[in-house]
């Protein structure tokens, strides 16, 4: 596999889609050698192409019979399931205790089918048109709108994405520093706990100078970290399901015997063992359940990531590709459910909307959680700079469509991009919100509405008439898609409005 071929597949959670070269975003697919479309734009991105690959220069396009992909099977799995994974993993258990088992279940298998279904049509509408990059979909179906819909809808994805990574940075990096310094632990006004502060400084420190590389290299591969620490996060949530007590008593900072204290919450969750705050609920609506959706959505987004994968598939056809899509989806919607239900079966209604902040209620130095905070901090601060990547080159085709490499564009971007993440995270109510907006807006429309109209725009009507069963099916695709996004933007901002807090909201 090329270097850069392997750095765009390997970025996680709809992060990667931009990072490619012109062979991936021009290729001709094999199913559309027989079809008189052509390489419609593709030629419009080879300025910008070049930021991530300077190998690129001075080499001719190449079609997609001149290139072979090499990725396996299981890689490619590996690969996509790299994609779906993200921050959206540690909101789960907060919606489960919003929605009951049941309800959650049935939204969660919803969500998970319809991503597979969109995969579909974005799968079949690439292989008409022999178009490998999501932005050129849209260009290809509706011209520049169409480009500049996707792109936008892409960016908001991302820009979410990385303000829920330095949200996660914002709470839990205070909490680790607290461990770190035991118990004697200063004031919570000290600068050095202030979320606010240490967001700012690993921002400059970290993620500013990896974001001005002119290429991704070797940060691509973090995502196979940034998995393996998810992984750790779920072994996690499933051991503390069996070591914390029901009810759980909050620790307290001030008391100096800690061993009273661990013994008192042991005493009061053996006596309290049938307390209806212990049972779980299986059907449950509240002001917070309009948030379910958002967040199932924010957490299964994967679709830009498709088609450069496809790409890279060793014997690509649609059907193997598919086939990669659906192990993916099942084994993201199994870790997904395991860790809802135990970080929810852990503190029921308590849970927070960021599971791992919870857990410091009950002991902030507890070395396991410790472990996972630190692993999930690293990965989600190397990933940052990956998201700003396919980020900042958006913006630059958007806003620059003709021109060429610029080092002073490049970082004048970088820095208003982290500046205005940087606000947004610090000023931000909980990542609740964060989860709940762009889950309801950029996410329908990458899973639900582009994938449904592209397809209806892109097959020709002599193959698939308007009136047959799978235009159809993609209209009542795109209208769900439409009518999930208005539901849950209206709900929120009734919560919004009519001045509701989130009892677990930091």
């Amino acid at each position: 596999m090329e270097p850069a071929q392997t750095e765009m597949s390997m970025i996680p959670n709809g992060k990667g889609h931009e990072v490619e070269d012109n062979a991936v975003s021009m290729k001709v697919l094999p199913e559309a050698t027989d079809h008189p479309c052509r390489l419609d734009s593709g030629q419009q991105n080879m300025a910008e192409s070049q930021e991530f690959l300077s190998a690129m220069d001075n080499k001719n396009t190449v079609g997609f019979t001149d290139f072979e992909g090499k990725t396996s099977f299981g890689m490619s799995v590996f690969n996509l399931g790299n994609a779906i994974m993200g921050s959206g993993i540690l909101g789960l258990a907060y919606a489960m205790a919003n929605t009951g088992v049941i309800l959650f279940l049935f939204l969660l298998t919803v969500v998970a089918g319809l991503s597979s279904y969109s995969i579909h049509l974005l799968l079949k509408s690439s292989g008409i048109v022999g178009i490998r990059a999501y932005e050129q979909l849209g260009y290809r179906a509706f011209g520049v709108p169409g480009k500049m819909a996707a792109g936008i809808a892409i960016t908001l994805q991302n820009i979410g994405a990385m303000s829920s990574y330095l949200y996660i940075v914002k709470y839990e990096f205070p909490l680790v520093i607290r461990a770190f310094l035991g118990p004697d632990t200063p004031s919570s006004d000290e600068w050095f706990l202030n979320g606010n502060y240490l967001v700012i400084i690993v921002s400059i420190c970290i993620i500013l100078p990896l974001a001005l590389m002119k290429q991704l290299g070797y940060l691509g591969y973090t995502s196979g970290f940034s998995l393996s620490c998810m992984v750790f996060f779920l072994i996690a949530v499933i051991y503390k399901k069996f070591q914390v007590p029901c009810p759980f008593e909050d620790y307290s900072y001030n008391n100096t015997l800690a061993l009273n204290s661990s013994l008192a919450v042991h005493t009061s969750g053996v006596s309290n063992a049938n307390n209806s705050a212990c049972a779980p609920k299986m059907f449950t609506m509240n002001s917070q359940t309009a948030y379910t959706i958002p967040i199932l959505a924010f957490a299964f987004v994967c679709h830009p990531e498709v088609l450069p994968i496809y790409t890279e598939l060793r014997n690509p056809t649609k059907k193997r590709m598919q086939h990669v899509a659906n192990i993916s989806i099942a084994v993201m919607y199994t870790m997904y459910f395991l860790a809802a239900l135990f970080g929810y079966l852990t503190f029921y209604g308590k849970v927070e909307a960021e599971l791992l902040h919870t857990y410091s209620r009950i002991d902030p130095y507890d070395t396991l959680i410790l472990c996972v905070r630190l692993a999930v901090l690293t990965a989600v601060t190397l990933t940052v700079p990956i998201v700003l990547f396919p980020v900042r080159r958006a913006l630059q085709q958007m806003l620059f469509p003709n021109k060429t490499f610029n080092w002073l564009r490049h970082i004048i971007i970088a820095i208003i991009l982290i500046t205005f993440i940087n606000l947004l995270v610090i000023f931000a109510p909980n990542i609740l919100g964060i989860f709940g907006i762009i889950g309801a807006t950029s996410a329908p429309c990458l899973i639900f509405i582009f994938p449904a109209v592209f397809y209806i725009r892109i097959v020709p009507k002599e193959e698939e008439p308007i009136s047959s069963t799978p235009k159809i099916l993609a209209v009542c695709f795109a209208i769900l898609g439409l009518l999930f996004m208005i539901m849950s933007l209206s709900f929120i901002f009734i919560d919004w409005t009519s001045g509701n807090k989130s009892p677990n909201g930091h």
